[in-house]
């Protein structure tokens, strides 16, 4: 995403001398989105814990980190507690804007271990060279023997030519990307190549990006470099439109939610046609709103923002979505951030919900407004229903569990009044209803 630059933050001086390795997780394997049928009650949820869509990737929890966008000291413990499993790095345009040094790579290291979490690393493409890629890649994994495995290539390369002030095109970003990736596998043949790292990519062809000659980037990249590439990527910021847009509002939020579908769909079916192939989809950059805005009952920093992502993240899991990444873990001004300098937001808590779903994708579906339905095995074969209430009002609706469902369930909520309490036990249906409180995400575990 285009950032305004701040000053350089420098992380903490204590982790920049630790150098241990974040966790390495095998690549996900590439599978189809499940076609989805009506339920089979109208007007009602429905679950099948008989029929399983595969496993989840783990690496669909993350967010976007930097050196410009540290945690403060103070909300470590928030940040090693949130759940988050991948961290991209450096987040946004500051990577191509500023060569990454050797003490900056090993401070995220010993964050990411801190946290648990996977790392992946863009590097430099505006202004970078074939020979500083490689180098990187070289330091990185054979000298310090960190393995990352995910390296991306660009960040939103349709804004290069503004940003250089000078012709730039999809063409030139192609043989760009496929010099780097070349000399960056030359290294180290085992990584994965993420791009092309496009934002404002939906399911109109005629909206998506265009160069100033008219070539599609998605189209263009996915035909000339289709055979390279390991996993392909898009950003996506759904609001304003504009710089003159209103303010967006909870209903706007509401109504978006479900373009996360076709969205990835035509882009499934776009690699298919492009590459011949299937290839895995990341979601390296997303929130509602691509400007800093905050104090609105729908920007980054309100309490629906949360509800809008815990179903955005619902939908990007359905559809196969191999690795996401929030933004931002943490921002000191504005309302971007799961992490503030005087705590928590909102969206943080969905982390905490999503880290008791499971593993296991399970077949679930909504004929219900308003109401998404997510289900999930988890490894103590627990069955998780993650069930969101988008609307302002509680809703009563039907629940269909294929087989028998328990009487009572163990309960996590997330409202305006509960940050992801644990509820305990409670009462699991009334008259095959489950009673949804309004804006609400709500997780069953039944055991």
């Amino acid at each position: 995403m285009r950032k305004s630059l701040t000053s350089l933050i420098l992380f903490l001086s204590f982790l920049a001398g630790c150098t241990p390795s974040a966790p390495v997780l095998p690549t996900p394997t590439p599978e189809p989105a499940p076609t989805l049928v009506p339920t089979p009650r109208p007007n009602s949820l429905y679950v099948n814990p008989g029929q399983s869509l595969g496993p989840i990737s783990p690496l669909v929890y993350g967010s976007n980190y930097g050196p410009w966008a540290a945690v403060p000291a103070a909300r470590l413990t928030e940040a090693e507690a949130s759940g988050v499993t991948v961290l991209r790095f450096p987040g946004g345009e500051w990577g191509d804007r500023n060569d990454l040094k050797p003490y900056q790579i090993d401070a995220f290291m010993a964050f990411c271990q801190r946290l648990n979490a996977t790392a992946t690393i863009n590097i430099r493409t505006m202004k970078g060279t074939p020979e500083a890629a490689a180098e990187l890649v070289r330091y990185v994994n054979l000298e310090r023997k960190y393995g990352i495995r995910y390296w991306a290539i660009g960040n939103e390369p349709q804004f290069y030519e503004a940003a250089l002030g000078e012709p730039y095109g999809v063409d030139r970003f192609n043989r760009e990307f496929r010099t780097l990736a070349a000399a960056m596998k030359a290294v180290d043949p085992g990584i994965q190549i993420i791009g092309p790292e496009l934002t404002n990519f939906g399911p109109d062809p005629e909206k998506n990006p265009k160069d100033s000659t008219g070539k599609d980037w998605m189209i263009e990249f996915l035909r000339a470099n289709g055979d390279i590439v390991d996993v392909v990527s898009i950003h996506r910021y759904p609001f304003p439109a504009n710089n003159f847009a209103p303010a967006r509002t909870m209903d706007d939020l509401r109504q978006d939610t479900a373009h996360w579908d076709p969205t990835l769909q035509y882009l499934r079916s776009l690699i298919q046609e492009e590459t011949g192939r299937e290839l895995p989809i990341a979601v390296t950059e997303a929130n509602s709103d691509w400007t800093k805005a905050n104090g609105g009952e729908a920007t980054p920093d309100s309490f629906y923002n949360a509800i809008w992502w815990a179903d955005s993240l619902g939908r990007m899991i359905r559809e196969r979505v191999i690795l996401v990444n929030h933004w931002i873990l943490a921002y000191a001004s504005g309302g971007w951030g799961l992490v503030a300098p005087a705590g928590p937001r909102p969206t943080y808590y969905v982390y905490q919900v999503y880290k008791n779903f499971g593993e296991e994708l399970l077949y679930s579906a909504s004929d219900v407004a308003d109401v998404s339905i997510y289900a999930a095995r988890r490894k103590d074969g627990a069955l998780t229903l993650m069930v969101i209430n988008l609307a302002d009002s509680p809703q009563r609706v039907t629940l269909d569990i294929v087989g028998s469902a328990p009487q009572t369930a163990s309960v996590i909520l997330l409202d305006p009044t509960h940050n992801a309490a644990d509820l305990g036990e409670q009462p699991f249906l009334d008259d095959d209803h489950l009673v949804l409180p309004p804006q609400s995400v709500t997780l069953y575990i039944l055991k």
